[in-house]
């Protein structure tokens, strides 16, 4: 079904560059979640934007006076407005009536914080939700994924050698965990298939966090995608 989560997923894993990204993906993101705007954002490419639309990314982008912005560098996680803060203290952050309610999502490579996925609402438009985190989140997770997958090709091969290494420490057994955590299995969903325990699923990947420093999931499976490690898309 067009623009379902799934058809989102798999147009992520089909597109090819950031054009393509741009224009064929980003659209279908912002119509599934209803959203009056939507744009993505890659922080190495902010110096172009910030002479077009210098005071809204000053503000948009500070974590002194942005509590979204803070709460993505932080937590690496989806978040919208109401989350983290008042309706009222929103409008003095960002008084624009088209951007009533705000939500934002991390694209993380390596490790590091490098893009957000935003889309806001009007006023007289319903606030998003729980739900609406829930599905940005594993939507993120396929554009962290692709975007790390595209940077580490246009890597030279001296600068790739210490994340294959550290990719290097992972077991047979963990490597398979990597594999189901990529097509979106929950820790009982791949213990399941393991015929291990769920406690047993969530102790490796704790090990595994440790072997990679990393800190999610998305994390880990940005950073083995990023390697000689095919992660598969999820289905």
């Amino acid at each position: 079904m067009k623009n379902s989560l799934q058809h989102i997923f798999e147009v992520i894993n089909q597109v090819k560059n950031e054009q393509d990204l741009r224009s064929q993906v980003v659209p279908q993101i912002g119509e599934y979640f209803a959203a009056k705007r939507w744009g993505i954002f890659f922080f190495d490419q902010m110096a172009l934007l910030d002479k077009k639309f210098p005071k809204t990314l000053q503000i948009a982008l500070s974590i002194e006076h942005n509590p979204i912005a803070r709460y993505l560098v932080e937590r690496h996680s989806p978040v919208h407005e109401a989350l983290v803060t008042s309706p009222k203290v929103w409008t003095m952050i960002c008084p624009r009536p088209d951007h009533w309610h705000v939500m934002a999502g991390p694209i993380v490579s390596c490790g590091k914080l490098v893009g957000v996925f935003g889309c806001t609402r009007e006023q007289s438009m319903s606030a998003f939700d729980a739900q609406n985190l829930a599905d940005l989140s594993g939507i993120c997770l396929h554009l962290s994924v692709w975007t790390a997958t595209v940077r580490a090709a246009k890597l030279s091969p001296r600068e790739l050698p210490y994340e294959s290494l550290k990719c290097d420490r992972l077991t047979a057994r963990e490597l398979q965990i990597a594999e189901l955590v990529a097509l979106g299995q929950t820790n009982l969903e791949i213990g399941t298939e393991l015929w291990i325990s769920e406690n047993s699923v969530k102790q490796a990947l704790k090990r595994m966090f440790r072997k990679l420093e990393v800190s999610s999931r998305a994390q880990m499976v940005a950073q083995l995608s990023a390697t000689k490690y095919s992660l598969p898309s999820v289905k």
